[in-house]
């Protein structure tokens, strides 16, 4: 697993991709390692593209198929924005539109935590800020 850095945060899995290149190799071992996390109860999962200059098709496959899943269990994947270029493939592909992305890290984890204290609320107004509307006195 030398080519992904693996860091558990909570019910929170973080991959560092530390490749400018992902192919079928490692679409491959990312995918099993993904779905095995996913197995064993994790549903909030980021993957950090930063370093990556190019993804092949099957590596972007490899994400859209965990993005399923996870959606299927009430999940979350979000993505770090990737290198100029591997960014142009994934939005000329089209998958772009499918993807939490942000453009660091932080901002990953902060969005993925904020998302647990949607959770404490019912609705959120037009600002994007939580309205509790289940009070207890």
């Amino acid at each position: 697993m030398e080519d992904f850095t693996r860091i558990v945060k909570g019910n929170m899995a973080i991959y560092i991709v530390k490749l400018t290149r992902a192919t079928y190799k490692e679409a491959r071992e990312l995918k099993f390692i993904l779905s095995k996390d996913i197995n064993d109860g994790l549903k909030k999962i980021i993957v950090d593209l930063n370093q990556c200059e190019f993804m092949d098709s099957t590596f972007i496959g490899a994400l859209v198929v965990t993005l399923k899943e996870l959606t299927k269990i009430g999940g979350e994947l979000c993505l770090v924005r990737p290198k100029s270029i591997a960014h142009t493939i994934l939005e000329s592909s089209g998958t772009l539109k499918f993807f939490n992305i942000k453009d660091t890290l932080d901002k990953a984890v902060q969005s993925m935590e904020y998302i647990d204290t949607l959770s404490n609320y019912d609705f959120i107004d037009k600002d994007g800020i939580p309205l509790r509307t289940s009070l207890k006195f």
